[in-house]
């Protein structure tokens, strides 16, 4: 789904960790095969970005103001599925200032890129995708956009949940695993 921002949400409240404060953010630094394609990518869910964060993390506020911009929103479908495998292979096919949508969960908690690998039948594959929490990203991905991101503020992450974290990425490579041999074997 597309909306150009009218009508809909105006300003967007935004969060990035990482090892130092960012105030003017580039959206050309990080990987092209990203999830959405090239962008500077933030979450709207603060304690997300504070979780996955790691030592000495730093959580920068920002907010992004919407207006004229085009917005590309996805689900856990197939569209979105078709997305992430497309940029994973250096195909950007998200012609949007902004994508907001789902993280692969592949990436965060690391299953070596088999999903997105072509080692897995389609379907088989975005049923992997689907396992798991939903995480929300955003994809800052023009200069127009990056422009009217506003940097707000910065601070140290305090409390780290390594212990919950762990839990929470063995808790899905089980899951994954047993999925993967029951789609697999079928």
């Amino acid at each position: 789904m597309i909306c150009s921002g009218k009508g809909q949400q105006k300003t967007m409240r935004l969060y990035h960790t990482g090892e130092k404060e960012i105030r003017v953010p580039d959206i050309h630094i990080g990987r092209k095969n990203a999830d959405f394609g090239q962008g500077f990518y933030l979450s709207p869910d603060r304690d997300f970005a504070c979780r996955w964060a790691g030592k000495n993390g730093i959580i920068n506020t920002y907010e992004l103001d919407l207006t004229g911009l085009k917005v590309l929103h996805f689900t856990r479908n197939a569209d979105w599925f078709d997305c992430i495998c497309q940029n994973r292979r250096g195909h950007d096919t998200c012609d949007a200032d902004v994508v907001i949508g789902p993280i692969a969960n592949d990436t965060i908690f690391d299953t070596m890129g088999i999903i997105s690998s072509g080692f897995l039948k389609p379907e088989v594959a975005l049923k992997l995708l689907l396992i798991g929490p939903e995480y929300i990203q955003a994809a800052v991905k023009s200069e127009k956009a990056a422009s009217q991101l506003t940097w707000i503020s910065s601070g140290s992450i305090l409390r780290l949940e390594e212990e919950a974290r762990r839990k929470e990425q063995e808790a899905y490579q089980e899951l994954f695993a047993k999925t993967m041999e029951q789609l697999t074997d079928a």
